[in-house]
């Protein structure tokens, strides 16, 4: 694979894991048809929740992300690799691609900090990253707390809701301890993640 197509590849799955412009990103140069966008699509919140609200937990990973589009169940999933480390002193991240980096955010309550390789496109929306983390990590009564009027952060057996109203938007389900699924039926993906502790965390 050239240099080229693989900060390509790393751009097409950093912006779905942070719920940017799926259609044309994940699925190459062609634009989605007219019949698959939705007449009036969903924003969800934003999220920028202090680091710490999370008291005395602590993780470091290092992870897979798998994203596979929902009006293409049937395509491979594309992957890429980054490593996470977050407590309440602030939130690291950062993206690889053939053991390059790509992409390093640092969020400490106050500053999201984002340093990107040049060719990593202004579409990777590191705002929404960060929304997808607070929701899997963070407390849930931190999101509640920071959720606009009409939504929701619902419990279930394995995970949590996002409801506007009644309508679910988004779930995120921990099939295994190392695994978390994001399901986002308002922005047309499913985001697996794989976790693996760094340095025997």
């Amino acid at each position: 694979m050239k240099r080229r197509d693989t900060f390509r590849l790393a751009a097409r799955m950093l912006t779905a894991a942070g719920m940017a412009s799926t259609g044309a990103l994940l699925g190459g140069c062609a634009a989605p048809s007219a019949s698959s966008v939705p007449a009036a699509r969903v924003e969800l919140p934003l999220l920028r929740l202090p680091p710490s609200a999370l008291g005395d937990a602590s993780w470091a990973y290092s992870q897979r992300l798998s994203v596979t589009r929902l009006d293409r169940p049937d395509a491979r999933a594309q992957q890429v690799d980054v490593q996470l480390q977050l407590n309440a002193s602030g939130l690291l991240l950062a993206g690889f691609a053939l053991g390059q980096r790509v992409l390093l955010m640092q969020w400490d309550g106050q500053q999201l900090q984002v340093t990107r390789h040049p060719r990593l496109p202004a579409e990777v929306d590191t705002d929404r990253m960060l929304r997808d983390l607070c929701l899997v990590f963070w407390p849930a009564d931190a999101v509640r707390g920071a959720l606009p009027a009409g939504w929701t952060w619902d419990a279930t057996p394995d995970g949590q809701t996002l409801r506007q109203g009644t309508a679910v938007q988004l779930t995120v389900r921990r099939p295994t301890p190392n695994q978390v699924e994001i399901l986002n039926t308002a922005e047309g993906y499913r985001l697996l993640i794989d976790s693996q502790p760094l340095g025997g965390s």
